[in-house]
């Protein structure tokens, strides 16, 4: 039987264990906030801190790691400390971790997000501007860059932005990315292996019965209030 569960990435560096799983059906997602829970993000600023919470961010949860878009497409600003290259950002530093499982060994193709409005995947979420870069560096932070195998919307290590404008588009994501996002291809040399960390180079053909991106999330509000019609959606292939 195939899954898709969300987490909030809770777990940390070199850690095995899950992090608080994001239930939608009961309401539970991720809010992002000023200085603390509960506190307004001001219009055109972005977000200084990313809990999980309910479904009208009233409810504070698990606090995650605080990636914040800095007015760079190819920067990140990680627990409000100096900007980064995205690419270089660790896959524990994400705020959202996607994963696939099966209960056989399996590949899977078309990985595809949007952010959306809760009510149909054509529509834009209302009033707020967001963020999403696909992480591809299961090691610590370092001056190497991620893996080679990589998304296409995150190859060239910038965020994707969803602005509200134009018809609402696909963020395709890593094909086969194997368990904690540690599958690679041949095109990463052995020699990185004690710097980024991959386990396999299989491609897109490596099967396994669990599959994990890692997800930046950067938002900005465009007007003022809470912003409840707003969500993440995504959808990939299995064979």
């Amino acid at each position: 039987m195939a899954n898709i569960k969300f987490f909030g990435n809770i777990q940390g560096a070199g850690s095995s264990s899950d992090g608080q799983e994001i239930l939608h059906s009961t309401g539970s997602g991720v809010g992002f906030y000023g200085s603390t829970f509960g506190i307004s993000v001001p219009i055109a600023s972005y977000q200084d801190t990313t809990y999980v919470t309910n479904s009208d961010g009233t409810a504070q949860g698990s606090q995650l790691s605080n990636c914040k878009y800095p007015a760079s497409a190819t920067g990140v600003s990680v627990q409000g400390s100096a900007s980064t290259l995205l690419t270089r950002l660790p896959n524990y530093q994400t705020p959202l971790n996607v994963r696939f499982s099966h209960e056989s060994a399996v590949m899977v193709q078309n990985c595809k997000l949007r952010i959306f409005d809760r009510n149909d995947i054509t529509n834009h979420a209302s009033g707020v501007l967001t963020y999403v870069y696909e992480s591809r560096h299961p090691s610590d932070q370092g001056s190497v860059d991620d893996l080679s195998m990589h998304g296409s919307s995150s190859a060239g290590g910038q965020w994707t932005a969803y602005d509200g404008t134009g018809s609402v588009s696909d963020m395709v994501l890593t094909d086969s990315p194997g368990i904690s996002g540690t599958n690679t291809s041949t095109s990463d040399a052995e020699s990185t292996d004690s710097t980024l960390k991959w386990v396999t180079r299989g491609g897109t053909t490596h099967t396994s019965t669990r599959h994990d991106w890692f997800l930046a999330l950067s938002a900005s509000p465009t007007t003022i209030g809470s912003k409840t019609n707003y969500g993440l959606y995504f959808t990939c292939e299995y064979l």
